[in-house]
């Protein structure tokens, strides 16, 4: 596989951005080679500017759940386009989407629109903090909440660590009440609220974590985290970022957290998010309350048109989850049957993760734990087969409605291949 155009490109970008992209996992630092630079993408392909194409696991890390490209979607994105880009005023369109949006998450009794995860979640924490008035917060090692400064730390091992910055630029003051726990581990949820617990105003936790690769909740565990925080008195926020809308996460586990975070899917595509709960909880929020939150940007048009035609098509197709689902799993089968060494499979709803271990994986330490080199080896060698999956054993991968039978059979037949050259 040739890659002398993207390799010029990426040398060109090197000059204008922080190694050569816009969000660092794409630098492709974690595999030793250099990324192909895409021009175009369609159904479940993405083709970069070599004339290289490739079955798409990555699917823009999560959106593209109907995969790129959908006809529906661009037609809608076309007639909107030539309406305006933008108002910064509002449009019928959000309280459309947001109408989609609570028949999916009913918990989400009130909810603003945003732009990005990361705005979801530090608006989320933010409001959970104003209306406990309380300042600390539990967050899971491994479990990633987008780049807000209260988020970014690190926890060394013990029941609790409080935070410590682990990007310059983030204060120890700002860190300070981040208290980072074992993920799956609730017996140190249960000791950290014990010492803590009249002062923390929330828990915010990935249901499914997909920041680690994919690690699902242990049984109990997430119950266990309602009624602690139920206990004291803290809100419960699930990170529905990246599960959202490929999991019925609060429908399986019968939870009804009081704060949800999506986005991702939510915008078909295009940049957009979401956060929203408890209405006396959402209430607080300018200008009903004195909770400030803002963006100019916020209920885009664009986002809003490519958020309905998603949601309306996930909602109208029958079944359209669980068939997904079933389809992930048929794959998963499949890789596992031609795997030469011992791996983990993990799925949760059309998210799946590949872990080089012979151990399940229950936390971060499990995860980082299995083999990285195996992992690169494999990745290269898929790539260079033209299957494109994410360049981090930390990451989760995605199948499509766009997925058909041929790629899910041309991806075994290169996962053999690869496998093979790991003996």
């Amino acid at each position: 596989m040739k890659l002398e155009k993207s390799a010029a490109a990426f040398a060109l970008a090197k000059k204008f951005m922080p190694g050569g992209v816009n969000s660092p996992v794409r630098s492709y630092s974690n595999v030793d080679c250099n990324p192909p630079f895409i021009s175009c993408a369609k159904g479940s392909y993405i083709f970069d500017i070599d004339g290289n194409n490739y079955i798409d696991y990555v699917g823009s890390w999560g959106p593209m759940i109907l995969g790129h490209a959908h006809e529906k979607i661009v037609a809608a994105l076309k007639k909107a386009v030539e309406r305006g880009t933008s108002y910064g005023a509002p449009t019928e369109l959000e309280t459309q989407l947001a109408a989609l949006v609570q028949k999916f998450y009913p918990s989400m009794q009130v909810m603003r629109m945003v732009n990005s995860g990361t705005e979801a979640t530090m608006s989320a924490l933010r409001v959970a903090r104003g209306f406990t008035n309380r300042e600390k917060i539990v967050k899971f090692i491994g479990c990633y909440h987008g780049h807000s400064d209260s988020l970014l730390v690190n926890a060394g091992s013990g029941a609790a660590t409080f935070g410590e910055p682990s990007s310059p630029g983030v204060t120890r003051g700002t860190a300070k009440d981040t208290l980072a726990l074992p993920y799956n581990d609730i017996d140190a949820v249960k000791k950290v609220f014990d010492n803590n617990g009249e002062e923390i105003a929330a828990v915010i936790v990935e249901p499914v974590a997909g920041n680690m690769g994919l690690v699902l909740p242990e049984e109990n565990f997430l119950q266990n985290l309602r009624d602690v925080t139920k206990k004291f008195g803290s809100l419960l926020i699930f990170d529905e970022v990246m599960s959202g809308f490929r999991i019925d996460v609060q429908g399986k586990y019968k939870i009804t957290p009081d704060l949800t975070c999506l986005g991702k899917i939510i915008g078909g595509g295009l940049p957009c998010a979401a956060y929203g709960g408890r209405a006396d909880i959402m209430r607080n929020v300018s200008p009903d309350g004195r909770i400030y939150q803002a963006g100019t940007l916020s209920g885009n048009p664009l986002a809003m048109t490519a958020g309905i035609e998603t949601l309306k098509i996930l909602a109208d197709t029958p079944n359209f989850t669980e068939n997904l689902t079933a389809r992930t799993s048929k794959l998963l089968q499949e890789i596992k049957k031609v795997a030469s060494v011992e791996i983990q499979t993990p799925q949760a709803g059309s998210m799946f993760a590949i872990f080089f271990s012979g151990k399940k994986v229950k936390n971060y330490a499990d995860a980082a734990a299995s083999n990285q080199a195996q992992f690169k080896k494999f990745f290269i060698s898929m790539l260079e087969q033209g299957i494109y999956l994410a360049p981090s054993q930390f990451e989760t991968l995605f199948v499509s409605a766009a997925h058909s039978d041929a790629d899910f059979e041309k991806t075994v037949a290169a996962a053999k291949i690869a496998f093979g050259e790991l003996i």
